[in-house]
């Protein structure tokens, strides 16, 4: 039986590629840590997995996970920054910018540092108050090499699409390892030490005064506001629509940095801990061992960010003592050994089995592999 092609035969044979967008969570739609944050005054992880807040004396800032997007466009979320302390004179050294990693072993295909490097094409949606021109700096973090690109905001509380494309790198290759190898910076404002200079639109080594020149000052006013969506990271030099994954696939992938096992931030039902092997048995008086596995094996060693709340957790079984410290020794990038560290004494009962539950409002069990 013949086959009849319909449509153009010169693309039916077209497939886009699987995860041609370098960045995770690009659409704001995973947000494990909470969906605002105010009073932001220095760097961290706030609100959208994969996007950290540096920042360097330059205003007072909340942050939060808004649901003002472009029309028609997909997208159900921003990243929102909204200056609450303004500051209209930078020191020399303040700074502040959002920022994404990603793993060298991620980018290997960039070419990076040979004759055959790809160009990248970074496309996003904005929308602010404060027209001007603004700045997206590309980072590398293995040779210490930097490439910068300003683009126009034309029309104060408007959505807008903005493109910006920077040449291939023939210098300095990635490292191939799940370490951080390349940042995208998108400048909200900088003092004279990152403006001062000539905006450096090739690669080179990275020069402080070059790296943000012409970019307004987004925290001089109380009024200003600043949002993003769709942030897309590309090879070549044309941009793409915006890949959008399915949010288990994205909440998946934010989870290799960040994982919440259990967290207790409401009055609501208890959370027993019962991912994986999380059955534990008192193997003398007052110690209680648990086998925790990730659901997502996380980038590498991870930390646990726990809570201590007094009487915070409880080990449901042969008694239901509530203890304050829950320890993780050792861990890994796959699990975790946990325990009550001893803390109760005798009341642990040696051979019985146990669940562990986070039992009061503030407790928690949190791990992090952030780059």
């Amino acid at each position: 039986m013949a086959i009849t092609r319909i449509g153009n035969p010169a693309i039916a044979n077209i497939r886009e590629p699987n995860f041609r967008n370098i960045v995770i969570n690009g659409d704001m739609s995973i947000a494990q840590r909470g969906t605002s944050q105010a009073s932001i005054t220095s760097g961290g992880y706030y609100t959208v997995d994969r996007f950290k807040t540096s920042i360097d004396n330059l205003g007072t800032w909340t942050q939060s996970q808004s649901t003002d997007v472009p029309s028609g466009q997909g997208f159900a979320k921003s990243l929102k920054m909204d200056c609450t302390t303004a500051d209209a004179s930078p020191a020399a050294g303040d700074s502040i910018f959002l920022d994404t990693k990603f793993e060298g072993q991620n980018v290997q295909y960039l070419k990076k540092g040979t004759s055959s490097a790809e160009s990248l094409t970074c496309s996003f949606w904005v929308k602010t108050n404060k027209t001007g021109t603004y700045t997206v700096e590309l980072y590398d973090q293995d040779n210490n090499r930097s490439i910068s690109k300003s683009y126009t905001v034309s029309s104060a509380n408007t959505w807008e699409k903005k493109t910006v494309t920077f040449a291939g790198d023939t210098t300095g290759a990635f490292d191939n390892d799940n370490a951080k190898s390349l940042n995208v910076f998108f400048w909200l404002g900088g003092g004279t030490n990152f403006t001062s200079g000539t905006l450096q639109t090739s690669w080179g080594t990275i020069t402080n005064a070059n790296r943000a020149v012409g970019q307004v000052n987004l925290a001089d006013s109380t009024s200003n506001e600043w949002y993003i969506t769709g942030i897309q990271l590309e090879a070549g030099s044309v941009a793409s629509d915006f890949e959008f994954l399915p949010h288990d696939v994205n909440l998946t992938r934010c989870q290799r940095y960040y994982q919440i096992i259990a967290d207790r931030t409401s009055t609501g039902e208890r959370m027993a801990i019962i991912c994986g092997a999380a059955i534990a048995t008192g193997t003398g008086a007052g110690v209680v061992y648990a086998a925790l596995q990730f659901p997502t094996p996380m980038r590498a060693s991870a930390t646990m960010l726990s809570t201590t709340v007094t009487n915070g957790y409880r080990l449901l079984g042969d008694t239901q003592p509530t203890f304050n410290v829950l320890s993780a020794s050792p861990i890994t990038n796959r699990g975790a050994r946990l325990s009550n560290g001893g803390t109760l004494s005798a009341n642990a009962t040696s051979g019985k089995a146990y669940v562990l539950e986070c039992e009061l409002n503030g407790s928690n069990l949190i791990f992090s592999s952030e780059l």
